[in-house]
């Protein structure tokens, strides 16, 4: 019997309070607009969002940090959305930075298994406060643990029945790696096929690292700027 993963939000119960969610995109790009309004539906909180950055403050994972749905941000920067840096500063958002590098890194090894990864950038300034440290070939290094959510949403530009995803372009961007890195991994998709239609050249990450995949409705643009509007 053939799988199929194809769901719609209202059949996933599986958001709570609290969780850790990992989130895909590049400054709102890739990132998966109809999971991101499902979660802020639902009115959980306390959030752990694991994100490349911030977005901006009505796009992408940045909406989460507007609505103060989130209270631990771990990112490379949030240069684009002020209201992450304005709670920031206000003690509301506990933000966790790290080299675009070294954050990619440590979802890839969370999503293989691998306990962490090595580093030497850091070395010698407070970001080496509090951290393990190892010496391999003559050269020491910290240990950054690897990093794993509790749920990982994803955007692509096609999905099978089973789960298997083409993305459009540099949308791809971390969206790959956070799919690999959830415990539970949901994709929202522009195009969902049959299995067996995509062209196995073409899918970058596989069915079996995803467990949902869910029909994209897109981004409610004029409710982006009235937002923008009023705010």
């Amino acid at each position: 019997m053939a799988i199929n993963k194809i769901r719609s939000v209202a059949d996933l119960d599986i958001l709570k309070s609290g969780m850790t969610i990992m989130c895909g995109g590049f400054g709102g790009v890739g990132s998966p607009p109809t999971l991101i309004d499902w979660i802020l539906e639902s009115g959980i909180d306390n959030i752990t969002l694991i994100c490349n950055d911030a977005g901006f403050p009505w796009i992408g994972p940045g909406k989460l940090v507007t609505e103060k749905r989130v209270s631990k941000l771990i990112a490379s920067h949030i240069g684009s959305n002020p209201e992450a840096g304005k709670q920031m500063h206000n003690g509301e958002l506990d933000v966790h930075f790290y080299p675009q590098g070294t954050l990619a890194e440590k979802i890839r090894a969370g999503g293989m298994g691998l306990g962490g990864i090595l580093v030497d950038v850091g070395l010698g300034t407070s970001i080496e406060e509090g951290k393990e440290k190892t010496i391999v070939k003559g050269k020491e290094y910290m240990i950054e643990p690897a990093l794993t959510g509790d749920l990982a949403i994803v955007s692509c530009k096609k999905a099978d029945h089973y789960g298997n995803l083409i993305y459009d372009q540099s949308a791809r961007n971390t969206n790959t790696l956070m799919a690999s890195a959830g415990d539970v991994t949901v994709a929202e998709a522009v195009e969902v096929v049959e299995t067996g239609i995509l062209n196995p050249e073409e899918i970058i990450t596989q069915g079996v690292f995803v467990d949902h995949v869910i029909q994209s409705k897109g981004v409610n643009w004029k409710w982006v700027w009235e937002l923008k509007r009023e705010g």
